[in-house]
């Protein structure tokens, strides 16, 4: 058994946003299913500090995050339709931002050989200059640009599959060739970004990488997607650091989206992203969490996420799933990405 670095918090429970789907009850279906868990005894607790402002303008212009800070300090407001700045919510977040940074500085500086920062607000639909989809800061983002500038690391793959695009993470690293951001994700579905065409601007060109599936895809399609088009483009990418933005809202239970993966379909993504971690950059893994509305299924994924990062291979199906047969045919959509990745 390996050990996994953890950052987590009661701080994150403050960002009080009532009955909105992303609520602080999804931490606590986490840390009650994690304590029932065989894989709890891997965890080791890691010490963290708020993100600065320093940090979070490497990827937000300083106006977005003066905004923020306002909105809290005048008792908060809807940024928009979806997104809720409270009082406390400038502070929290600032500290999920450091949580996430703090995993990947466990992993670069070897005092764990993997680490998962649980945390809210998720950050992957937060852009430059931009709240929106539930996000405030770009966590994962922020701590793969601090991987940059304070460790020196020139080729940091992002994978999200989380099933809404993280439009905010590519918008930040769209013209930056030193972040390879892949993402899978149902479409059509919010924010309506990531298309197979949307491969980055300028250096950057080539180092977007989209799979927008349509509804109904489960375990085999998201396998099939990492096999055949995630995995060569890691070889090809040849990463220093491989960082995950890790949703579980394409659970198939999940409210708020039309996926089918279950935990054991998780569990799979995640030996995926740690098999390429350990091919290209010394198993120097991070992971930190975006969305997931299923309370139980959003427990289990996180479980069967630590289990296999520390190679104990728990994943528990919580609720019984329904007959998932009927997926449909993606294969001309595998073939696209691969003849735009040049594959």
């Amino acid at each position: 058994m390996q050990t996994v670095g953890i950052v987590d918090d009661p701080i994150f429970d403050s960002h009080h946003t009532g009955q909105h789907p992303e609520n602080a009850g999804r931490l606590a279906a986490i840390r009650m299913a994690i304590a029932s868990s065989h894989s709890r005894r891997a965890l080791v607790p890691l010490a963290y500090r708020p993100a600065t402002d320093e940090e979070l303008t490497l990827a937000h212009r300083p106006q977005h995050v003066a905004r923020i800070r306002q909105i809290a300090d005048r008792g908060g407001a809807w940024v928009d339709g979806d997104t809720i700045v409270t009082d406390a919510s400038f502070d929290v977040a600032i500290h999920a931002a450091g949580a996430a940074s703090r995993a990947v500085e466990a992993v670069l500086r070897g005092e764990q050989p993997t680490a998962l920062a649980i945390v809210r607000p998720p950050g992957h639909h937060a852009t430059p200059d931009r709240a929106m989809g539930f996000c405030l800061f770009n966590n994962a983002a922020i701590a793969a640009l601090i991987a940059r500038h304070r460790f020196g690391i020139e080729r940091t793959l992002l994978i999200d599959f989380d099933v809404h695009h993280g439009n905010g993470t590519q918008d930040i690293f769209y013209q930056d060739p030193a972040v390879f951001y892949f993402s899978v994700h149902q479409w059509p579905l919010f924010p309506g970004t990531g298309q197979v065409d949307e491969i980055g601007e300028g250096a950057g060109r080539g180092t977007t990488a989209n799979v927008p599936l349509p509804p109904n895809c489960g375990d085999d399609i998201y396998r099939a997607v990492f096999d055949e088009v995630l995995i060569p483009l890691a070889r090809r990418y040849q990463p220093q650091l491989v960082l995950v933005s890790a949703g579980y809202d394409a659970y198939w239970a999940d409210p708020l989206a039309n996926e089918r993966l279950t935990i054991g379909g998780f569990a799979h993504l995640v030996r995926v992203c740690r098999a390429i971690a350990e091919e290209h950059c010394g198993g120097r893994l991070a992971i930190t969490l975006e969305g997931g509305y299923n309370p139980k299924g959003l427990g289990a994924g996180v479980v069967a996420t630590i289990a296999e990062l520390a190679g104990l291979h728990e994943a528990d199906e919580p609720i019984p799933p329904p007959d998932l047969r009927g997926a449909p045919d993606i294969r001309g959509l595998i073939d696209r990405v691969r003849q735009t990745h040049g594959l």
